[in-house]
């Protein structure tokens, strides 16, 4: 509609396919255009989103490459907005669904505004009471993969001993509060001092350790682990997936959710030790938080109620500005963050 008003829309592009690597800053670039604030005449079904926070994941480095097999999730365009999990603000709609004024998360534009046409895999927030930037994280996309993984997948029972890797990340801190709200043991690792003493002291982990530091990582779950490990939460993949097999009690599961060791690498690593899998009947399983999107409702009322009593904890890593949003997400693959790692685009 002429004379509508146009505001400044900042983006952050992928500017070319990044094969192999660390990405770097320089494979990104900010970028400005102009948007118009309301919903083009004539599109139904769109809402104009106004994005507060975006979620760096690790899952967006495979994303950033030119993907020659089928994926769940399709590469980044080169040239255009990378997008990801984000809370946002509904400024205008002819969405049945949402109204002007609702804040949102779910996939959304690596941009100041998006504009969806017919939205998929939204969620209109209903608890506003709590700080808006945990839908990137305890009450979003990584607090849904704890619970799932976690409670779903692994089927875990009070008393039993459980080992976390990469403990301290936006997943792990969460996987590893709910195993101790359950009664069980909880051992998780990290990449710096600062990150281990989170553990035990800001998440109530009962041991953890930097694998930096330990150059055999056999002994040291043996170590932590005399009796083995019942439930082992699988963010890393390589050398630590390797050794956790040798140190698998019977009937142990194992809850694969990431292996941010191999994102990087031109050839991943391989496994010397899956023969444990048959004689003490380990089950190890995939799984993608997509498949339990369902049960969101049964985790937000489990989580909400132990987030106001204080019984979970969560740290962020948050990142001022549409500016930082590269040098954030690279962090992630040199260990940069403490916690969940987010930028904030707006604080309205």
């Amino acid at each position: 509609m002429a004379g509508e008003e146009r505001v400044r829309n900042k983006l952050v592009i992928l500017k070319n396919y990044v094969s192999d690597g660390v990405p770097k800053e320089s494979d990104m670039e900010v970028r400005e255009s102009s948007i118009q604030l309301k919903v083009p005449e004539g599109t139904q079904h769109a809402i104009l989103l106004k994005n507060l926070y975006l979620s760096c994941d690790p899952y967006m480095r495979n994303r950033m490459k030119k993907l020659e097999k089928p994926s769940y999730v399709a590469s980044f365009e080169p040239g255009s907005p990378l997008t990801g999990y984000g809370v946002a603000k509904v400024v205008d709609s002819t969405h049945s669904d949402y109204q002007k004024g609702d804040f949102v998360w779910g996939i959304t534009g690596w941009e100041e505004y998006s504009l969806l046409v017919a939205p998929v895999g939204l969620f209109k927030i209903q608890h506003t009471d709590v700080p808006l930037t945990y839908y990137t994280g305890l009450l979003g996309m990584p607090g849904m993969t704890a619970y799932a993984g976690f409670y779903e997948v692994c089927s875990p029972k009070e008393g039993e001993y459980v080992y976390v890797s990469a403990a301290s990340g936006a997943v792990g801190q969460l996987v590893g509060q709910f195993a101790k709200l359950l009664g069980c043991y909880v051992v998780g690792s990290a990449g710096s001092k600062e990150k281990v003493e989170l553990l035990t002291n800001k998440f109530g982990f009962d041991a953890a350790f930097n694998y930096k530091e330990e150059p055999d990582l056999d002994a040291t779950l043996k170590r932590y682990f005399p009796e083995g490990i019942d439930i082992y939460f699988e963010n890393v993949g390589g050398k630590m997936l390797d050794a956790v097999l040798l140190n698998m009690r019977m009937h142990g599961r194992i809850a694969v959710c990431g292996m941010i060791s191999q994102y990087n690498l031109d050839h991943p690593e391989g496994l010397h030790n899956l023969m444990y899998l048959i004689g003490k009947r380990i089950r190890m399983e995939g799984f993608l938080v997509l498949d339990f999107y369902h049960l969101y409702p049964k985790f937000l009322k489990m989580v909400i109620p132990q987030i106001k009593e204080g019984k979970i904890a969560y740290v962020e890593d948050m990142a001022e500005g549409l500016e930082s949003a590269p040098a954030a997400l690279i962090g992630l693959f040199t260990g940069r963050n403490v916690g969940k790692q987010l930028v904030v685009v707006s604080h309205d």
